[in-house]
């Protein structure tokens, strides 16, 4: 806690629905919000799993109009932004639905900004910066990783920058978040590892944030400890429904976790991988976790013993610094079973991308310039940000 004089901000949705069936509160919910002609903000993926169907379907019976905008992709963009702002005005919508993960409900803030305060997304970077409130929202998660259901985070890569510009406003924040594990099952096991390590990855930076507060760490805790129990039989078998459940909890909990104590240098770095290369943004921060964990080690060691007890493992007898890294060897572990690459290299070469050694001092310094950076527990040089990425190659 701080030492000196201090106000901590919490930031979460007026009403969320977490459990099995919740989904089918979305028509209810948008019209208690004020809404009669939403548009539905996902990706074809999403459509193509016959997921978006489910909710027009639902919205049909309830007697409402709708239009879809399925143009999202991973890492959304600004030019995602600007056609779904168009498709919201020329359909005249009165609201928003996203239904997805973090692109989707990106993509959807990212929207809704536009249509209540003007300009492009490009004039929100950064922290508060719109003035009027958001058109009513809902935001109903198929993945369990992101917690952008429930955040005040959006996150829109700009194209022309090759930058993901990083919003911070508390006005994004939806009104209304569902979590439904039945809307999960379908998640094929890379997403699930991918996007549950991203949700470890939140917990764990904002449990050493330097404005983690009593009320975050335990949300952080008790998402960490979720995360170890469940997410390896969650990528193992994307039926097993008490699995999936646990995840919808822990990413939530994450999410009010980082929503509150913010994030650090992995989300930073990370950010520069998915602007530069398109990367998938989950295997970038499961990849970077350790090595930045690592050089953030000196400053919460106290913590990272914590974070070691809470993901399983034996400390009894071990010294400080001992018990501290069994947290990186979890975390390693932990990655390495559920299939995420070693390296960055192996990474790109996943998705046909190659990553460049000579692109790291670019990224080094935008890294250093995002927002996400400033509440990491210790300071990094440019220099300490060049080795880490060389490290996580």
């Amino acid at each position: 806690m701080a030492t000196v004089e201090q106000v901590y901000g919490y930031f979460i949705p007026s009403v969320t629905l977490i459990g099995i069936g919740a989904s089918k509160e979305i028509p209810a919910k948008i019209k208690a919000l004020g809404g009669e002609k939403p548009l539905i903000v996902a990706d074809k993926g999403i459509t193509a799993a016959g997921i978006t169907k489910q909710v027009s379907d639902m919205l049909d019976a309830a007697g409402m109009g709708y239009v879809v905008y399925d143009e999202t992709i991973p890492n959304p963009t600004d030019k995602n932004v600007h056609e779904g702002v168009e498709s919201y005005k020329t359909n005249r919508c009165d609201s928003i639905i996203t239904l997805g993960g973090g692109s989707a409900h990106d993509c959807g803030k990212g929207i809704g900004l536009v249509v209540a305060n003007g300009g492009t997304i490009h004039d929100y970077e950064g922290v508060d910066q719109s003035k009027n409130p958001m058109p009513p929202y809902v935001a109903v998660n198929t993945t369990a990783g992101t917690a952008s259901e429930m955040t005040r985070f959006c996150i829109i890569t700009d194209t022309s920058r090759k930058v993901k510009m990083a919003i911070v406003d508390w006005r994004v924040t939806p009104g209304i978040a569902i979590d439904d594990p039945m809307l999960m099952v379908g998640m094929p096991p890379a997403l699930t590892a991918a996007t549950g390590m991203d949700a470890l990855t939140h917990a764990v930076e904002a449990y050493v944030s330097t404005i983690a507060n009593p009320m975050t760490d335990s949300a952080a805790e008790k998402a960490i400890e979720l995360i170890a129990t469940h997410l390896r039989p969650a990528v193992a078998n994307g039926t097993d429904i008490v699995a999936r459940e646990g995840m919808c909890f822990a990413q939530y909990l994450a999410g009010m976790a980082f929503n509150n104590a913010s994030l650090g240098h992995v989300h930073a770095m990370a950010h520069q991988l998915g602007g530069f290369y398109d990367l998938p943004h989950g295997e970038c921060n499961a990849i970077l976790l350790p090595h930045v964990s690592r050089f953030n080690l000196i400053a919460k060691m106290d913590r990272f013993v914590k974070i070691a007890e809470l993901m399983g493992e034996n400390t009894e007898g071990l010294s400080k610094r001992e018990a501290a890294e069994l947290a990186l060897t979890a975390i390693q572990k932990l990655s390495t079973d559920i299939g995420i690459p070693a390296g960055l290299v192996e990474l790109g070469k996943r998705y046909g991308k190659e990553v460049r050694a000579e692109d790291i001092a670019t990224m080094t310094g935008n890294a250093q310039k995002d927002a996400c950076g400033l509440t990491n527990p210790r300071l990094p040089k440019d220099e300490d940000v060049v080795a880490i990425y060389t490290a996580a190659l």
